[in-house]
């Protein structure tokens, strides 16, 4: 005779039980395979750009200690205006914008439209541009391109096209000696 346990109101022998244990486990494993059909291990046929992950992580040419101090900030859209923008930028280093040192070796800055600023990595992409922003793939929504820095000033523009738009291209220029 087999034992006999209750499942809720109904009464299953343990060959049974075994049965639907089985047929269980068959049918979560046969789930599990066509979830990864769409996954495939040959090489990528799509188009898709480097600085969207699709390769070994490239260290950025910009270290995050060269970018952490005080530094004058203004914006343009026209790029005729740039040095006009520059020197509006050293103007405000009378209240600067503060560039701080991540507790994890990023900088501390904002993001489009946040109010608290954040840990940001520098990225390196394959293309050889720089990124700051947020853990991920370089190029990133979140992250804004450094377009030019030379220690002194740099560039930089929102990849989001709409915070691009808006923001237009960031100038910073370095207030004082680097702290």
């Amino acid at each position: 005779m087999r034992p006999i346990f209750f499942r809720g109101n109904a009464m299953v022998s343990l060959g049974y039980a075994r049965t639907i244990a089985n047929l269980s486990t068959i049918l979560a494993f046969a789930a599990f395979l066509g979830a990864c059909s769409s996954f495939s291990l040959s090489s990528p046929t799509s188009s898709v750009a480097p600085e969207q992950g699709m390769g070994p992580e490239v260290p950025a040419t910009i270290r995050s200690d060269e970018l952490v101090g005080k530094w004058g900030l203004a914006a343009y859209h026209n790029p005729a205006d740039r040095v006009r923008t520059e020197k509006q930028a050293q103007a405000t280093c009378k209240q600067p914008y503060v560039i701080g040192a991540g507790t994890s070796g990023g900088v501390v800055m904002h993001l489009a439209d946040q109010a608290t600023p954040q840990e940001l990595r520098i990225k390196g992409s394959q293309s050889g541009k720089n990124y700051i922003g947020p853990a991920g793939p370089p190029g990133g929504e979140q992250d804004r391109e450094i377009l030019s820095f030379d220690g002194r000033v740099l560039i930089t523009r929102f990849v989001d096209k709409d915070a691009g738009t808006r923001y237009g291209d960031m100038v910073y220029v370095r207030c004082g000696p680097k702290a």
